[in-house]
């Protein structure tokens, strides 16, 4: 059963004059990235097609990503008469594709593909809950502390069977940090540049990788204060297997925050955000 359903959200309290609209492409983009996760799905059941827990475990993921997607589009098209969620949803599949005919994970392991949903999971807690921080619109409030709650729970669903494989596989802290580090820097690939140009952008302009994830980034980051970050590194030591609430982690988000801000700005410069 889903934790909530979109019509108990408050949609009658929507306030246009509450709405950033800075923040509204960023939100077009996210409904169909997490609208998307249908195919995730697919993939994550062939990589652990032996695992009938775990399979049961991905499709119902998948569902409460979906509703995701949907809610967020349904918020958007207020925000924006204009726009057509389902047919910048079926822009985005046409456009963006991921690889669904495999049988093992692109991370080498079980465990690493595990870690790897971790951090999807931490990213996304994490950017939810800075946008419920940030938005004074009530009904994207009350959403994305709906979804972030959710993300949280998705992490520890994947962060329970990451345990489990590990087990078996014996995934060193080293392996473990490479992975989730790697995945962490994979935020800027296609998926949200393709998610931003197929939901904001003409198709007769040309799609620039460069163009599109700077300016999904910019939008997307400065909702963030430094609390979120400090859960963030948190999230990722508990996740590898380090001490979390440490001087090391105390390390790790100062560099973090210093480098995140700094990306912040460069992204903000380049798609002349403020």
């Amino acid at each position: 059963m889903k934790h909530w359903q979109i019509d108990q959200l408050p949609w009658d309290e929507f306030d246009p004059a509450r709405v950033d609209p800075q923040l509204v492409p960023a939100i077009k983009a996210a409904a169909v990235v997490e609208r998307n996760s249908v195919d995730y799905a697919i993939y994550l059941n062939n990589v652990f097609h032996d695992d009938p827990d775990f399979k049961q475990a991905a499709d119902h993921w998948a569902v409460e990503e979906i509703q995701h997607g949907d809610a967020l589009g349904r918020w958007a098209m207020l925000a924006d008469p204009e726009w057509d969620y389902q047919a910048a949803f079926q822009r985005y599949r046409d456009f963006y594709h991921i690889p669904l005919e495999v049988d093992q994970s692109v991370r080498g392991s079980r465990t690493g593909e595990l870690i790897a949903r971790c951090m999807v999971e931490t990213g996304t807690s994490s950017f939810y809950s800075a946008l419920a921080d940030a938005t004074e619109e009530p009904v994207l409030k009350a959403l994305c502390k709906q979804i972030a709650a959710d993300e949280f729970r998705h992490f520890k669903l994947f962060y329970d069977h990451m345990h489990r494989y590990l087990k078996r596989e014996r995934i060193s802290t080293l392996q473990r940090a490479r992975i989730a580090l790697g995945r962490v820097t994979e935020s800027e690939d296609d998926e949200l540049a393709s998610a931003y140009y197929t939901t904001n952008e003409p198709p007769s302009l040309p799609y620039d990788h460069n163009r599109c994830i700077a300016a999904y980034m910019s939008r997307a980051m400065k909702n963030y204060q430094p609390r979120h970050l400090r859960r963030v590194t948190s999230m990722v030591f508990k996740t590898i297997g380090l001490t979390p609430h440490s001087k090391v982690q105390d390390l790790a988000f100062f560099v973090t925050e210093k480098l995140f801000f700094s990306r912040q700005r460069k992204f903000a410069r380049i798609a002349g955000v403020s």
